[in-house]
């Protein structure tokens, strides 16, 4: 049996309430949009969900609104992974003891310049602490934010020791060559493209699918790329040079504001508009102006 995640995987924004705080019933909504527009999960409390603004108390108990509302656990993918080791298990914990098997996970990203066999002790403690045979760890490599890239030889390390549990990894480097490396060096490991864009490259090269911001707007067509890759027909193109130029019109400015407001003028949704400090909404003379960008023909 395949025990790798392979799709597309939505790195779900957060909506927040008037207090800052996120706000359960309309992300609950936006998690059945993706899956119906085809994702194959969401990915909530990533980068782009703004986790490392929340408290452990808050992340929890967003996931446990999400399997509330009747969204299956096998179709979350949360981030567990802070700088703190006990509060990595905890919060891993927990998501299993939601029915939730497959987590996305940071290394360590306070201390700089940990070596190998630190950031291998981080990630091994936590298999170790859990000893849950259910859970499946994906990787979350994003060396801009956290400084902390994860280097292969720590890879092949985790792999050999833990071959039913680090299953994946997501690459939001923008280093193509890294991935496919991976691809190469790893058979059987799941590497997910972290920018829309590359999904189409990176499946032609083997992998396994795609972690990415902006399909909070564009889900459609990444799973129309993921299910049609092989085809290279006008319609794939069509998808695929809508999925770059969302990519491109949500990065004129700070990606997640830039997300946050696109969203709000789909759904008419004020709460996506707000973001937790230290990120801040766009300007209104900023929103004008994305919104003014145009785009190429949606589809039908």
């Amino acid at each position: 049996m395949d025990i790798r995640p392979n799709g597309v995987f939505c790195a779900a924004l957060t909506p927040l309430d008037a207090d800052l705080a996120p706000d359960h019933a309309v992300f609950a909504k936006h998690c059945r949009h993706l899956l119906d527009e085809g994702c194959d999960g969401i990915a909530l409390l990533g980068t782009t969900g703004e986790a490392n603004s929340f408290s452990g108390a808050e992340r929890k108990a967003l996931l446990e609104a999400a399997v509330g509302a009747g969204i299956a656990p096998s179709q979350l993918m949360p981030g567990t992974g802070v700088p703190a080791l006990t509060e990595t298990v905890d919060l891993t914990r927990h998501a299993l003891s939601l029915g939730v098997t497959t987590v996305v996970m940071l290394p360590p990203f306070y201390y700089k310049d940990i070596t190998d066999d630190g950031l291998y002790a981080s990630y091994s403690e936590v298999v170790q602490r859990l000893g849950d045979p259910h859970l499946k760890i994906v990787l979350y490599h994003i060396p801009q934010m956290s400084h902390q890239p994860i280097p292969h030889a720590v890879i092949a390390r985790l792999r050999a020791a833990y071959p039913a549990t680090i299953v994946g990894i997501k690459d939001s480097s923008g280093d193509f060559a890294n991935m496919t490396a991976m691809i190469e060096k790893f058979e059987g490991f799941a590497v997910l493209a972290g920018a829309d864009p590359l999904l189409l490259p990176l499946l032609k090269k083997g992998g396994a699918g795609c972690i990415t911001a902006t399909s909070n707007l564009v889900a459609r067509d990444l799973a129309y790329v993921f299910a049609h890759f092989n085809d290279g027909d006008a319609a794939l193109d069509a998808a695929q040079q809508r999925v770059v130029k969302a990519r491109e019109r949500a990065s004129l400015f700070p990606q997640i504001a830039a997300l946050k407001a696109l969203l709000a003028q789909r759904t008419g949704h004020i709460g996506w508009h707000r973001l937790r400090p230290p990120l801040v909404p766009l300007s209104q003379e900023n929103v004008d102006q994305l919104l003014a960008t145009a785009l190429v023909q949606e589809p039908a």
